[in-house]
């Protein structure tokens, strides 16, 4: 078994190494209810270094609409470049579709994602497919309360977007369900499935498309850089695309771990062994 990295206590130890940074947004930078200064603060220096950053998010929403989010969070600009969200890669898709009815699972505040696409919404039983953004009250809903739906659906053999493939995220101290939790369920029944963020390639490839616009030419990936706290979607993403990620601990694992300040060290080993992945370098929080 190949030993899980040190500790990098701050992220200027690494980042000479690079040239572009695609940072996770929730759990990395902010938790839904705060931002997180010394995170600001660490993407904002590597910035003034001649670095280039680029949040990359599995919010369901335009990017547009995520930096109206950040700037309640003061979340300040300085700390970014651009934003690349799920939200992005499922109105491309959505665009692609013209004309089509669409049956929409997901909360009001993920409405704008479909501003100006000119989709007809409609009950499922008349829908050409499906798009899942969320659950409609995350508050208290669980996956379960969309079986009976989500069985109904799959007997009409619909297609599946999923504008956002996270399991669950951070609000505040509290872990609520995403879309992916629906989409993985509907898949388990057999139903067909497009994720369109992380860890899957199409949010990837608009990003570092993003990068080469910003900088003028490709980076390529030896000097690219993932942060991220989940297993699932940032390491394993950043994996798939053979980009080295800085994984942080203090985010959605922070339980699993054991102690949000100090994780236990074998906990962190088996849920990297269980994911046959590794990082290339362990923070607790993202600090310069």
């Amino acid at each position: 078994m190949i030993a899980t990295p040190s500790f990098t206590e701050r992220f200027s130890t690494l980042a000479g190494n690079y040239d572009v940074v695609l940072s996770d947004v929730w759990g990395v930078i902010h938790n839904g209810v705060a931002s997180f200064p010394e995170a600001c603060e660490a993407l904002s220096r590597f910035r003034a270094k001649g670095g280039s950053v680029v949040l990359i998010t599995n919010a369901p929403r335009p990017g547009a609409v995520v930096v109206k989010l950040l700037d309640r969070l003061a979340v300040p600009h300085e700390a970014y470049d651009a934003i690349v969200s799920s939200g992005d890669v499922t109105r491309a898709v959505m665009a692609a579709r013209p004309g089509k009815a669409v049956f929409h699972i997901g909360p009001e505040r993920d409405l704008p994602i479909f501003d100006g696409l000119g989709l007809s919404f409609v009950p499922y039983e008349a829908a050409d497919y499906v798009v899942c953004t969320g659950l409609a009250h995350d508050e208290f809903e669980t996956p379960e309360h969309y079986r009976e739906l989500l069985t109904r659906i799959r007997a009409r053999g619909l297609f599946m977007l999923c504008g956002n493939p996270d399991l669950v995220v951070e609000r505040g101290d509290k872990l609520v369900y995403c879309a992916g939790a629906l989409a993985d369920l509907y898949g388990t029944l057999g139903g067909e499935v497009f994720y369109a963020g992380k860890p899957h390639r199409p949010i990837y490839d608009l990003a570092l498309e993003r990068i080469a616009a910003l900088r003028g030419r490709p980076a390529p990936l030896t000097r690219v850089l993932a942060i991220g706290d989940s297993v699932r979607t940032d390491l394993k993403g950043a994996s798939d695309r053979r980009i080295d990620c800085l994984f942080v601990t203090a985010g959605i694992h922070a339980e699993e771990l054991g102690d949000r300040h100090n994780p236990n060290p074998a906990a962190l080993t088996r849920i990297f062994a269980d994911a046959g992945l590794m990082p290339k370098a362990i923070t607790r929080r993202l600090m310069w």
